[in-house]
């Protein structure tokens, strides 16, 4: 059976099946797929993560319907009805549609009509119409009037009732509708009676209708949303005619009285059983696709968050914005740690402005703050305005930050256990300076839905989308590695290998033994075995240890070849690591074996030439047009420089500096086409926009980037 499942995977997939199977043993192994594409390449021929994630996806997905083939089996083999053809049929498919529409005709069915009809005993009749070789069907039918039959009529419907079941249990006729609703399926929406003022933000669906092939992921899941706060009523109908015409062509045989009843029988089953039947299956796959697009979308443009650029260690003062109640400001070192908090008063009612100014100069210079981050929330405008215009005695770079999720942070059960003696409002503004100095390593701490970048989020599949995201969190931890001596449990726990047990341990063992010095020290830890060891080494990182490869994305099980590399050059290894002359020197085909291929040496080379290295960009200073502060300030025609905060399959929303993010459309993205708008802009990225038009009342602002050369 699992020698099937790597070649049916790698049809499905176009990759051998040969890789396939290689990688699904790894997988069986407890290997994770940062590990697996990062260290097994010679084995998995260097698939990425994204195929070998598709894989495991696919083994999933067959290794339940092998389960589900298994009941399906036994439930007909206890009915006494399996025939080794039918046997064969299920064993053969791997399909779940067709597996569902084999097993219909024998699934137990809650009472329906043909099932009476069948106790009235009227099964026969059925068969006779089914066979449409009888004229007088009127005189066949009052032979079955018995006690619980009481006319011709009567033996008539039932005996259609079963014809009925029949054609809607029947492979073939299943397939004509399923065939038909996907060529020519429409979705309707026709908004309630009476629900109009309440579902005005349904407005666009109240009288909708648009082929289902071509009705975009966000448009359906909007319908959906409609339909399930009772706004909407929705539907989806093929071409009726169509479908009748063909399931009248496969199950009508002759012109007698019998084909009449056959006739009415079909349509029968087509109104009351098969339309709804393949439009719920419709429905479901619709949405099940329109989920599916929305989770990538939502997963890309967190992966884009979460790897956005770092400032790095530096000191740092953070300021949650705000008018009455104040600005909270909070001190942090380059490590992250709360040095001081304190409320200032700069803006109305308060006014405190002189005050306000004395106390922020102050602080940067006793705490010795090279940036300060501001969050981008209620009063942030005016706020940036007060901190730029505050002189320092020192170069003080400012950083306008998202406060997506802030909140949320700050009364979490994470956030309570850091700062147990301090409130919400000051949790906040630490969070809000820690996501400057590193983005990644703050932003795992909070639920990544709520990071605001995600598309209909609460309506989608929400175990699809929990396992999507935390996949892309895994993927960009890894991507990035951690250092086990300063990193979060939050941040450990996404490391390949570890979860939140071994994580925790590490902070324990951390705490009473001090810095890790090596790699190797990670095997005292409670719990970590080889395995454990194996999968997550390569992914922590110990600055200044006793080893330099330990602050690398070498592995450990490598570290033997390098140290042979540096014997043959005479050298040590931390002088191989700094003279890029040596390395050129070596021959790398010398150091092959049968578990070091190619790639490994490649990828060694390339960490020796930058140990530790961070993928992630470097941070850009970023002004708003400080002419704009609310949406009155807008005016059609003005080009304002703006932050990309959201993507979305319909364009991308951009912050200009009020509280409203403006829409650039899909089609006002570029001068060409453009299918995805991820192939021209990405989260975060500093952008010029023209402002299209201004809708005061719904407070939308619709924004163009097309002949607006300049975008960095």
């Amino acid at each position: 059976m699992e020698q099937s499942f790597h070649t049916l995977i790698g049809g499905i997939l176009s990759i051998p099946a040969g890789q396939v199977e290689r990688t699904i043993n790894l997988l069986k192994e407890g290997a994770t797929i940062p590990f697996i594409s990062r260290y097994r390449k010679e084995v998995t021929g260097g698939l990425d993560e994204i195929a070998i994630g598709n894989i495991k996806d696919q083994f999933d997905r067959l290794t339940e319907l092998k389960k589900r083939k298994e009941t399906i089996l036994s439930s007909i083999e206890e009915q006494g009805k399996l025939t080794p053809e039918l046997k064969k049929r299920i064993t053969d498919s791997w399909d779940s549609t067709e597996l569902e529409d084999l097993y219909l005709p024998y699934k137990p069915k809650r009472v329906t009509k043909a099932e009476i009809a069948r106790k009235k005993g009227l099964e026969p009749l059925a068969n006779i119409l089914f066979l449409q070789r009888e004229n007088d069907i009127t005189l066949r039918a009052e032979s079955f009037i018995t006690g619980d039959v009481s006319s011709a009529e009567e033996a008539l419907q039932g005996a259609r009732d079963i014809v009925a079941e029949w054609v809607n249990e029947n492979e073939e006729a299943r397939n004509i509708v399923r065939n038909s609703f996907q060529h020519t399926a429409v979705i309707t929406s026709k908004v309630i009676k009476g629900k109009e003022e309440e579902g005005a933000k349904y407005r666009d669906y109240f009288d909708f209708s648009e082929p289902l092939k071509r009705c975009t992921s966000h448009r359906l899941l909007a319908l959906r949303r409609g339909e399930s706060e009772g706004i909407l009523r929705v539907s989806i109908s093929p071409d009726t005619g169509n479908c009748m015409d063909r399931l009248k062509n496969r199950f009508i045989k002759g012109r007698n009285e019998s084909a009449q009843q056959v006739e009415m029988a079909v349509e029968d089953s087509f109104k009351r059983l098969l339309k709804s039947s393949i439009e719920t299956e419709f429905a479901h796959l619709s949405k099940e696709k329109a989920d599916e697009e929305a989770i990538r979308v939502f997963a890309e443009n967190l992966r884009q968050l979460l790897l956005a650029p770092p400032l790095g260690q530096k000191r740092v003062l953070g300021v949650d914005p705000g008018y009455r109640t104040g600005c909270k400001i909070v001190c942090l070192d380059a490590q992250g740690e709360l040095l001081h908090n304190e409320t200032i008063y700069p803006h109305p009612p308060q006014n405190e402005k002189s005050k306000a100014a004395a106390k922020v100069s102050q602080l940067v210079s006793t705490y010795a703050i090279e940036a300060i981050a501001i969050g981008n929330g209620t009063a942030s405008r005016e706020t940036e305005q007060f901190i730029t215009n505050i002189r320092y005695d020192r170069k003080v770079q400012v950083f306008v930050v998202s406060e997506n999720g802030a909140s949320i942070y700050s009364a979490s059960k994470i956030a309570r256990d850091e700062f147990p003696q301090y409130d919400v409002t000051v949790r906040g503004s630490v969070s809000i300076a820690r996501r400057l100095m590193d983005p990644l390593a703050e932003l795992v701490k909070i639920d990544p839905k709520s990071i605001g970048v995600g598309q209909y989020q609460h309506d989608v599949d929400q175990a699809a989308l929990k396992k999507s995201l935390d996949q892309t969190v895994e993927s960009c931890v890894n991507l990035v590695g951690v250092n086990v001596n300063t990193a979060s449990k939050h941040l450990l726990t996404y490391i390949s290998g570890l979860g939140p047990v071994l994580a925790q341990n590490i902070i324990n063992y951390r705490t009473e033994n001090g810095p890790f010095s090596t790699r190797r020290q990670l095997l005292k830890v409670p719990r970590i075995g080889e395995k454990a060891f194996e999968q997550c080494a390569g992914f922590l990182r110990i600055q200044g240890g006793k080893n330099p490869l330990d602050n690398s994305a070498v592995h450990p099980e490598s570290y033997p070849v390098v140290e042979q590399m540096a014997k043959d050059l005479n050298c040590s290894v931390e002088e191989l690591i700094t003279n890029k002359e040596l390395k050129k020197k070596l021959d790398l085909k010398k150091y092959l074996s049968e578990k070091t291929g190619m790639p490994t040496l490649l990828d060694i080379m390339e960490e020796l030439d930058k140990p530790g290295r961070d993928p992630r960009q470097g941070i850009k200073v970023f002004s708003f047009d400080p002419s704009v502060k609310t949406i009155e300030d807008l005016k059609e025609g003005q080009i304002l420089p703006g932050i990309v905060t959201n993507l979305t399959n319909f364009g991308c929303f951009v912050d200009v500096g009020i509280k409203e993010n403006g829409l650039v459309h899909i089609s006002e993205l570029a001068d060409r086409f453009v299918s995805d708008p991820s192939q021209v802009v990405s989260m975060h990225q500093h952008v010029k926009v023209k402002v299209v038009s201004v809708d005061l009342s719904r407070k939308r602002v619709q924004l163009s980037m097309k002949g607006i050369n300049e975008s960095s």
